[in-house]
């Protein structure tokens, strides 16, 4: 066998396998204990998206101050975003303190599928073309 040959299928395969990887990264989204109920809706929205496009999100509860003393309102903020996404999300790591921090990551529930493949279909089904179209020509 010609080393050369053997080297490009090796190439190929490895290729092929890449390909067919995803890229799952982390994503971090920030709150405050503070957070009004239109920038908590469009976090959380972006939480979501993220969810669904297969990455994992870390959510963190940024505390200043005196805010410090009172994590449990970080905790009710993390329990109303794995409220709102429970159909999208599980929690992979439960809310801890980490300093001036409160810490949750959340992974995309298995039977989500991403979005991306969901839209590459129908875009491929409003592409094929309409063999229907018949064309008579009428004599007079």
């Amino acid at each position: 066998m010609d080393y050369g040959k053997f080297k490009f299928d090796e190439a190929q395969k490895a290729k092929e396998s890449r390909r067919k990887t995803q890229n799952v990264g982390v994503k971090e989204m920030k709150y405050r204990p503070k957070i009004g109920p239109g920038d908590f809706d469009t976090k959380t929205r972006l939480v979501e998206k993220f969810l669904n496009e297969g990455h994992k999100v870390k959510i963190t509860i940024m505390f200043r101050g005196r805010e410090s003393a009172h994590p449990e309102l970080g905790k009710k903020i993390l329990d109303r975003i794995v409220e709102k996404l429970v159909d999208v999300a599980k929690v992979e790591s439960a809310a801890k303190l980490d300093g001036r921090n409160m810490i949750m990551v959340l992974g995309p529930e298995k039977k989500v599928k991403p979005k991306i493949a969901e839209s590459s279909n129908a875009v491929e089904k409003e592409i094929e073309p309409s063999t229907s179209a018949d064309i008579s020509v009428e004599e007079a």
